[in-house]
């Protein structure tokens, strides 16, 4: 085997060395050292939060016979504590394993341009669920300032892609929960978010989980008239589609926009007095 492979553009693969450099007879001085597991935190702009359990087991039982394979990526935050930038997953693993130390290579950069960098590798490496991937956007959008149309161009995707992943979340949050459980696909999820009344999401939601639905049976439904939907309802242009997404994630709730050809209303959702004043105190700002 190469003692180095040859980077692939910018993504994950650039920053982690070849498994062969974690052979102490191989690996070039600094290229990695073993580090105390206990001094290394999780980074909270990780997109990634749902692990799943068994493939988190099957990763430690893994480790407990071959090691870690690739180092986790990490930066500096004090004198000997370190923030994980990628390799989250390989860290939890490792803990559940029992490791005392962990292989860890350091980026040396600015605290906030690694952030961000971090959260564009987690994004380009395509394991995150449909709603984790959402939320890495807007992410971008609200710590970085983002527009959809630069998230697109970093992750190479086409701007309506991340329209539409930003979409998602205005599910509500119980329907949310069961596709980042796998329990419903992003197309089951995009279906969904033709019911306008949160309560119908959750119960067609829940159905599907039950009955094992397909996308074209809640597709059929929903276009006859399923509770919560208007039968016979217009479909929105995406431009509308698009500005409602951006609007709810401005607000952080469902906006929907009842547009015709002269004049229409903006109607925003909200959860109790509470959320209805942090929305007023925005519309005010």
């Amino acid at each position: 085997m190469e003692k180095h492979k040859k980077a692939l553009g910018k993504g994950l693969s650039s920053l982690i060395p070849d498994p062969s450099v974690l052979d102490d007879d191989l690996a070039p001085p600094k290229t990695y050292f073993y580090c105390d597991i206990e001094n290394v935190e999780p980074n909270r702009e990780q997109p990634r939060k749902y692990f799943d359990p068994q493939k988190l087991q099957e990763l430690s039982d893994s480790i407990q016979e071959r090691g870690i394979l690739q180092p986790v990526i990490v930066r500096r935050i004090s004198e000997f504590k370190y923030e994980i930038i990628a390799g989250e997953r390989r860290w939890r693993a490792a803990q559940k394993a029992g490791l005392k130390q962990i292989p860890v290579v350091v980026r040396e950069t600015e605290g906030v341009i690694v952030l961000e960098e971090a959260l564009i590798e987690n994004i380009q490496r395509e394991d995150l669920n449909p709603i984790e991937e959402a939320q890495a956007y807007q992410k971008l959008m609200d710590a970085y300032e983002y527009t959809q149309d630069r998230i697109a161009k970093k992750v190479g995707k086409d701007r309506t892609t991340v329209a539409n992943a930003l979409r998602l979340l205005q599910l509500s949050p119980k329907v949310r929960q069961w596709v980042i459980e796998g329990k419903l696909s992003a197309g089951h999820a995009r279906t969904l978010l033709s019911l306008e009344d949160l309560a119908a999401q959750e119960k067609l939601a829940s159905e599907i989980v039950e009955r094992n639905l397909s996308v074209r049976e809640i597709e059929r439904r929903v276009k006859t008239g399923a509770p919560g939907q208007p039968k016979n309802a217009p479909e929105k242009d995406l431009f509308i589609q698009n500005l409602e997404a951006e609007l709810s994630q401005r607000f952080k709730t469902k906006v929907s926009i009842h547009h015709r050809s002269k004049q229409g209303k903006i109607e925003i959702s909200y959860l109790g007095e509470e959320d209805l004043n942090r929305i007023v105190s925005m519309l005010r700002s």
